[in-house]
This record gives C-alpha cells, sequence and structure tokens, in this order.
C-alpha cells in the first residue's frame, strides 16, 4: 500500500510539474511493484482519470484551461483509448513491453537531441 501511496504522489507531483505521470510515471513504477503490464495500465488509466480532474480543477481556478481546446483533444483521447484498450488485449504481454520500451527510448532520445 505504502509503495501504491509513494507511485501516486510521484505521478501527481511529475504531472502537475512536467505533463507527465500516467504512462511514463506510474506504468514502470506499477511494473516494477510486480504488476502485470495490462493490470498496470487500466490502473495507470483509472488513476489519471483523478488526477486530470484535480489538475483540471487547479488550472481552471488560475484561467489557464481552455475548454474547447481540451474537448478537441479529449473527446478524440477517448475514442483512442477504446480503440487501444481493444488492441493491447490482442497482442502479447512480450510484445507490449517491448513496444513500450520503445516508446520511452524513443521519447528519452527526441528530447535528448531536441534539447
Amino acid at each position: 500500500m505504502a509503495r501504491l501511496v509513494l507511485i501516486g504522489l510521484a505521478a501527481g507531483f511529475l504531472s502537475a510539474l512536467l505533463g507527465v505521470g500516467g504512462g511514463i510515471v506510474v506504468v514502470p513504477l506499477l511494473l516494477f511493484v510486480g504488476f502485470e503490464i495490462r493490470a498496470a495500465t487500466a490502473t495507470s488509466l483509472g488513476a489519471i482519470a483523478i488526477t486530470a480532474a484535480a489538475g483540471a480543477v487547479v488550472y481552471a481556478v488560475h484561467g489557464d484551461v481552455e475548454p474547447v481546446y481540451a474537448a478537441l483533444v479529449g473527446i478524440p483521447a477517448a475514442g483512442g483509448v477504446v480503440l487501444g484498450t481493444t488492441l493491447q488485449q490482442r497482442v502479447p504481454v512480450r510484445t507490449l513491453s517491448y513496444l513500450f520500451a520503445a516508446l520511452l527510448a524513443g521519447i528519452a532520445v527526441y528530447m535528448l537531441v531536441a534539447a
């Protein structure tokens, strides 16, 4: 339980500070504490719903939320989640692990080169 609370604190802090949290922070940490990749992904998505709501409220209080743009990104993203979840259930766990590792490595290389 304490590990999960610490993962949540780290994800919330990094989400607010850098705009990352779910896939980049929570999933790897859940894998580290023994979750299977599908359960880690699903748990991360559930946590993102709570994190996103809290963050959106705080940013809205400061006048930083653009509701139309949020809807233009969020509504298609919801459709993407349905498609991605459907596909994930058909892909072997080992392949998912490699794809996730490749995504994180690609982001790291991009950030090093773009900086």
